[in-house]
């Protein structure tokens, strides 16, 4: 078996996907973007070419390594995502040739399914408290939303008592039985973390995400000396190499590679094997679309330190176009008592409505990440 093609369509909300095709008649499905530069992605997964056609795509680990080490830049968000795109095609391929599901050639499931959480509140969260109660409705275990919106570096306490405010009303109307994760967004320095961090205390947090940005993992430790709360981070964290020395620290609870980012499938697997070792928790990031999700619960199937699965669904960027639409059956995804059953149908265990792909390819997108400023005009992170 050889490969013989590699297609990229760019889809809306703002997604990427890659078709890998074989002389076999076989193909298999990746999705390599990040968020915002799917142009940039699809250049670096078209510069992939000269080294796949022709190999056999079951020899899922030589190719990776070869994409890997053989082009002696590596690493990165662009070059990591577009080998996680393939990644999870090779996987997709080899799982359909051997009839059976990724999480069964990797081993096996140490599990049947996997809880699942949901986004409130969008990127300024304001209503968040009668979201979370929608979602408890929908049969939801647990919620996600964002801490707050700008923050200078040493802010004024009115910004902190409002975003404890928020998380107070979802806590009162959702029970002590429902999971709250409060995403920091990498919005908020050092000062006013370690702050909010203490405030949020009493209400019991599942986890708070990203309270620093990844190139300051180094203050985790004086941040979690201010709370029990668990601390997450991992999504802008692009291999193992990169995790290596925040869990040798021992300063994170739970990490959040994101399958489409982090080196594919394969690459997760090793990430989240080396967390295990160090008693820390998986909870694999993916607010994108629904082939990043299937290649998600492959390693949720096999990580035995998984505990929740973020989905889009319904998620504040998608608009337009949403997590089923480009699915030949959407009940794979159908959730029950705030979970997610793994998907048993052989490789990434979905199939992709070619047709409605190739339609809304044809539309495209240019989606952007927003620009946001602090009221003195320097630009904010987002």
């Amino acid at each position: 078996m050889k490969i013989t093609q590699i297609e990229l369509l760019t889809v809306p909300p703002r997604w990427l996907f890659v078709k890998v095709t074989t002389d076999d008649g076989l193909d298999g499905w990746g999705e390599p973007i990040v968020e915002g530069h799917a142009e940039t992605v699809a250049a670096a997964v078209r510069e992939m070419d000269d080294y796949l056609i022709g190999c056999d795509p079951r020899r899922v680990e030589d190719i990776w390594q070869t994409l890997y080490r053989a082009r002696f830049y590596r690493g990165g968000a662009v070059m990591m995502s577009a080998l996680a795109g393939i990644n999870q095609a090779l996987w997709d391929i080899k799982g359909k040739w051997h009839g059976a599901p990724v999480y069964s050639l990797l081993g096996g499931p140490v599990r049947d399914r996997i809880r699942v959480y949901s986004w409130v509140g969008g990127d300024r969260p304001v209503e968040v408290a009668l979201e979370a109660v929608e979602k408890k409705a929908l049969g939801f275990t647990a919620v996600k939303m964002n801490a707050t919106a700008e923050m200078h570096y040493i802010e004024t306490f009115d910004k902190v008592e409002a975003a404890v405010a928020r998380v107070a009303a979802v806590r009162e109307a959702v029970g002590s039985d429902f999971g709250i994760a409060v995403d920091f967004h990498g919005r908020v320095a050092k000062p006013m973390a370690k702050v909010l961090a203490r405030e949020l205390e009493p209400y019991h947090l599942m986890f708070i995400e990203e309270p620093v940005l990844p190139e300051h993992n180094d203050a985790l430790r004086e941040i979690a000396a201010h709370t029990s709360t668990p601390i997450a981070t991992g999504e802008r964290m692009y291999s193992r190499w990169d995790f290596k020395a925040l869990l040798h620290d021992g300063v994170v609870d739970i990490i959040q590679p994101d399958v489409s980012h982090a080196g594919g499938i394969s690459e997760v697997v090793r990430i989240a094997a080396m967390a295990e070792a160090y008693d820390v928790a998986l909870a694999p990031h993916c607010p994108l679309g629904p082939i990043a999700l299937a290649a998600c619960l492959q390693v949720d199937g096999v990580a035995r330190n998984a505990f929740i699965q973020e989905q889009s669904l319904k998620i504040h960027y998608n608009q337009g176009n949403d997590l089923l639409d480009y699915l030949a059956d959407p009940t794979v995804f159908e959730y029950h008592d705030g979970c997610v059953r793994l998907p048993d149908a052989p490789g990434l265990g979905i199939t992709v409505n070619e047709e409605a792909v190739r339609a809304a390819a044809q539309v495209g997108h240019r989606w952007r990440n927003p620009v946001w400023r602090l009221d003195d005009g320097a630009a904010a992170e987002w």
